[in-house]
């Protein structure tokens, strides 16, 4: 079992940035992929990026590609994603996902991949 806890969302203007950090419970974070996902009111959830369990490998959505960077902590068993150059349409809740131990997907970009998430932080950037 793993519990997932998100901080770090808030209100911030277009063009600024924020640090979302998920906190995760349990021994095995290591073998587990970890992702973020977001969902805006009246759209579906989408995937925004992903780390791999092992080799280090990153995955983005194109439209964050080159804004947001995933990064990992396995130490302290955290997955962090920071937002830079936030637009409008970033606003949502967003998400934190890990994956079941030793679980392996190509990009890891489907909700199907993710086993345990968390309870979501909101993030909303005003124009």
């Amino acid at each position: 079992q793993v519990q997932l806890v998100e901080s770090g969302g808030g209100l911030v203007q277009a063009g600024g940035s924020l640090r979302l950090s998920c906190a995760a419970s349990g021994r095995t974070f290591s073998s587990r992929a970890v992702g973020w996902f977001r969902q805006a009111p009246g759209k579906e959830r989408e995937f925004v990026a992903a780390f791999s369990r092992s080799g280090g490998n990153t995955y983005y959505a194109d439209s964050v590609k080159g804004r947001f960077t995933i990064s990992r902590d396995n130490a302290k068993n955290t997955v962090d994603l920071q937002m830079n150059s936030l637009k409008p349409e970033d606003t949502a809740a967003y998400y934190c996902a890990a994956t079941q131990p030793l679980y392996d997907s190509r990009t890891y970009s489907r909700s199907d991949d993710y086993r345990y998430w968390g309870q979501g932080t909101q993030v909303t950037v005003s124009s």
